[in-house]
């Protein structure tokens, strides 16, 4: 019998391995968030995996309004908008961090609740129903987490706005706390003493409440819905995750560690294919002269909630400005509306921000809406409301991109001169021109990147070589706490031992002079 040539056997491993990397995988995705700009961030990736000959459940609350191969929605509703009052009851900087916090807990245990007492979700519990891989929003979802026992499934987080000490446990990660600051703070990676020791404080705080508070409320949630036992304490259980798909890029934020199953993937939910804006948009940015400025507080941010005040305040600027400006405005009428605004509940933000006429974002600081201007180099006036979107904006100043004003307290003379700072200075359009060609120089596009190591971990079936122990260890494993008390704690005890009988002998000897003085 003649052997087949070499060449063609190499062709044919190459091919087998191919059809190995695209064996169809039973996939359940949860992204239980009310904030769309949550969604959009996963949601061309969960298409691609799809397209892609996988089978992908999805649990979330934007189902898909045309029905695609491969792709089922389990729709989740929410009686109301959580975001819908936030500008008026989101916390003033005047309350404590732990009561910042406990006002962020119906916000993450919502979610996890919607999830589990579903009807689908108690079926597939009840019957036994397995997956290949689970994938979650990381953000405080530690009884979702969990289900990926029960569905005898692999496990992969998702995370919109990066990582934090709370994410970098799922994975044993490090984030420095010299120098990478909160998430929800102001400050960038260049911290002074004060800042570090503000960074120091709020990361205490917010780890005994992530501890002691969340937690054990989400693990209250796992016994109301699961009603079975975890096969390992609970917060073992949680952390059972292969990869860490991360919505963060160095040029967009900062340097800084990553173990190898914790992948940077920012910009992943932008088409790259700029679409054809609508007639009326198109000749409304195209009849300004100098240009139009794009304004959005986001998708969960509502400006039709703003103050009187405030709606007033924007409308005398913009009114005053020499260029149109199309205002993201959730109704379709604007009393006194200055003539060169446009207002629409809706804008195709990428589309918008990649059009030559457009020169400047005016952004709540929202992570994607970051990405996006960067992407497409548009400079940026940040106006943080919440959460990382102060990160957010301190970042692009520092960054030189843009600068921001206080939502809470800007003026009119104020938004205006930053605004025009921002327009008339060249040196933050070219800054963000040379920052986007830092950002868009990778080896694969970020949604590529995305589905290669999510395939990785299923082709490797959860691709333990990835993992590092500190994954496994506890708090006081990881920080050698209980080596350190061994080590210096007898020294220190020798040592106190010897201060103490210097003391008592220095004591005893200062009152025996001192008596045998009073004597004489």
């Amino acid at each position: 019998m003649s052997l087949m040539p070499l060449s063609v056997l190499l062709v044919l491993a190459i091919i087998a391995s191919h059809i190995e990397s695209l064996n169809s995988a039973k996939i359940l995705a949860m992204f239980p968030f009310d904030g769309r700009s949550q969604y959009i961030c996963v949601e061309n990736y969960l298409k691609a995996l799809a397209k892609r000959g996988h089978e992908v459940t999805v649990i979330s609350a934007f189902p898909q309004k045309q029905p695609l191969q491969n792709f089922t929605d389990v729709t989740i509703h929410f009686e109301k908008h959580i975001f819908e009052d936030l500008i008026a009851d989101a916390p003033e900087p005047t309350i404590s961090k732990w009561q910042e916090l406990n006002w962020s807990i119906d916000f993450l245990s919502t979610p996890t609740r919607k999830v589990l007492e579903h009807t689908e979700v108690q079926k597939w519990l009840q019957n036994g129903v397995t997956f290949d891989l689970l994938i979650v929003e990381a953000l405080q979802q530690e009884a979702l987490y969990a289900l990926a026992y029960h569905f005898k499934a692999l496990l992969i987080g998702v995370s919109t706005f990066g990582t934090d000490f709370r994410i970098d446990e799922l994975v044993g990660n490090t984030s420095p706390i010299s120098y990478i600051p909160s998430v929800t703070s102001h400050f960038t990676d260049r911290m002074n003493f004060r800042q570090r020791l503000e960074n120091l404080y709020v990361h205490i705080v917010e780890w005994l409440h992530n501890r002691f508070v969340l937690i054990p409320l989400q693990y209250e949630l796992y016994k109301k819905y699961v009603r079975v036992n975890p096969p390992a304490p609970f917060i073992d259980v949680r952390k059972n995750f292969s990869l860490l798909l991360l919505n963060q890029h160095f040029s967009v934020s900062i340097s800084r560690p990553y173990v190898p199953n914790a992948i940077e993937v920012a910009g992943w939910h932008i088409d790259h294919k700029p679409s054809k804006l609508p007639f009326d948009m198109e000749a409304f940015i195209n009849a300004s002269p100098k240009g139009a400025i794009y304004f959005s507080l986001g998708s969960n941010i509502r400006s039709k909630n703003l103050s009187e005040k405030k709606r007033a305040i924007l409308m005398e600027v913009f009114a005053s400005l020499p260029y149109n400006i199309l205002w993201k405005f959730e109704v379709s009428e604007l009393p006194e509306k200055p003539k060169n605004v446009y207002i629409s509940k809706w804008f195709p933000q990428s589309d918008l921000l990649a059009h030559p006429n457009v020169k400047l974002f005016i952004t709540h600081g929202g992570l994607l809406s970051t990405i996006e201007a960067i992407h497409y180099a548009k400079p940026v006036v940040g106006m943080a409301i919440y959460y990382d979107q102060h990160l957010n904006v301190a970042r692009a100043q520092a960054k030189g991109i843009g600068l921001g004003v206080d939502f809470r307290s800007f003026t009119a003379d104020q938004l205006k001169s930053v605004i025009l700072e921002v327009l008339s200075n060249s040196k933050y359009t070219r800054r963000v021109e040379e920052l986007s060609r830092l950002y868009h120089d990778q080896p694969m596009k970020p949604l590529q990147t995305a589905i290669y190591w999510t395939e990785y971990v299923l082709r490797y079936k959860g691709a333990p070589h990835m993992r590092v122990a500190a994954q496994e260890l506890s708090l006081i494993e990881y920080h050698n706490l209980d080596t350190i008390v061994v080590l210096f704690g007898g020294p220190l005890l020798v040592l106190l031992l010897v201060v103490y009988m210097i003391k008592k002998i220095v004591t005893k000897k200062f009152t025996k002079n001192y008596e045998k003085v009073k004597s004489t």
